[in-house]
């Protein structure tokens, strides 16, 4: 099942993305209209805090309604909705760093022996089709394509081997980053959490709908050029070594994102006069295996 956010009258509303191309399935306006809909999540939030039991719940209400003859009332053309992130309040923002090999070669670094920790703020979240402001403070802004976990159980000391059945999805992210802030201090933190900074979406895919995510293309385009082209598979801790090593130092909780690591072709991975840094209107694309694609365009800030 492919979720999303969009936004009409300053709120957040659900949508569920239909199969056969018809547009997006608006949950709110169809469970005013259908009986039997109590009870049916109509945030992307109350989707992944209820558990399987509210997934469950909105899968049958999403399979009636678009069984019914007046559904087509309910669908929205995606197009013409204002899309905000996919999840859209995470508790912890937790990113892993130098998570691939060939990415970690091209900066020179070394091949961590534990997965590389920082974390973002939801100052930072955005949603496709949203302008990303270039903060004034830097003239180094890199891009960064990235699979994106998202929890949906609680997971405190969780094995490996299980650690997959606590997440609840995945979806793409930006992970941008203003180098110059970034490698100022031994600590990122300035760097990536400047506003709008993890654009996320457009989909949140559930993980059945997946599969194995350490199998998938990702890549990330630049007015039109590919960038980065990889795969998951070349990550060095893979998502299920990350899910079980965050929990070790921290419980996990429903609507948890962790931003998994970039792979190689970033600005910053390039001979030093060879570095050309986001602009004012370049238009960046996160595309990865049966996720979808998210789009935003770089603005000046202010």
């Amino acid at each position: 099942m492919k979720l999303l956010t969009f936004i009409e009258n300053k709120k957040y509303n659900l949508g569920v993305h239909t199969e056969d191309g018809e547009g997006i399935l608006d949950i709110a306006a169809a469970a005013a209209a259908f009986e039997g809909a109590e009870g049916v999540p109509l945030t992307v939030q109350e989707v992944i805090e209820g558990g399987l039991a509210a997934l469950d719940k909105l899968r049958a209400f999403v399979e009636a309604v678009l069984s019914s003859d007046g559904h087509h009332a309910f669908i929205r053309p995606e197009s013409a909705l204002t899309l905000g992130p996919c999840v859209t309040h995470p508790n912890k923002i937790i990113c892993v760093g130098l998570n691939y090999r060939k990415h970690a070669e091209e900066t020179n670094a070394a091949i961590p022996l534990y997965p590389i920790l920082f974390n973002k703020f939801n100052n930072t979240l955005a949603g496709h089709g949203e302008d990303i402001p270039l903060p004034k403070v830097s003239s180094e802004v890199d891009y960064e394509a990235e699979l994106v976990i998202v929890i949906g159980k609680q997971a405190k000391y969780v094995a490996k081997e299980d650690a997959l059945s606590h997440v609840f999805g995945y979806c793409n992210a930006n992970d941008l980053s203003a180098r110059d802030l970034q490698l100022r201090t031994p600590q990122w933190l300035t760097g990536k959490s400047c506003d709008k900074f993890s654009p996320l979406g457009p989909y949140l895919v559930t993980a059945d709908e997946v599969g194995n995510p350490n199998e998938l293309s990702i890549k990330c385009i630049v007015n039109g050029e590919v960038r980065q082209g990889s795969n998951t598979s070349d990550m060095i801790f893979n998502c299920e070594e990350i899910v079980s090593y965050i929990s070790q130092y921290m419980t996990l909780v429903p609507g948890d994102i962790i931003l998994t690591g970039t792979p190689e072709g970033v600005v910053l991975g390039k001979p030093a006069e060879e570095r050309v840094y986001l602009q004012p209107g370049d238009v960046v694309s996160i595309e990865i295996e049966k996720l979808g694609s998210i789009t935003n365009t770089m603005v000046a800030e202010g």
